[in-house]
């Protein structure tokens, strides 16, 4: 089996890094809003977590295509092969 490419190795910083960045404008509108640092704390938490859940609810919902596939296919007859001994 071949090792991941860099492309999916990075693609839960990929998620997190624009989570972070929808946290951030979020933060920064409250803040600009009411001048609350506090406040603008709290909606960018809020922002940052409602991103990521989105964002990988979204990932997950998207079909493989056929490389991904035969991998699957391919740790699924090596994960059977182990059941068996």
């Amino acid at each position: 089996m071949s090792a991941p490419s860099r492309r999916d190795r990075t693609r839960p910083a990929e998620l997190v890094g624009l989570s972070a960045v929808l946290g951030i404008f979020a933060g920064l509108v409250v803040l600009m809003s009411t001048r609350d640092v506090s406040l603008s704390l709290v909606f960018l938490g809020i922002a940052f977590i409602v991103a990521l859940v989105g964002l990988a609810m979204l990932s997950l919902a998207v079909q493989p295509t056929g490389d991904e596939k035969l991998d699957i296919r391919e740790q699924d007859n090596e994960q059977g092969g182990r059941r068996g001994h």
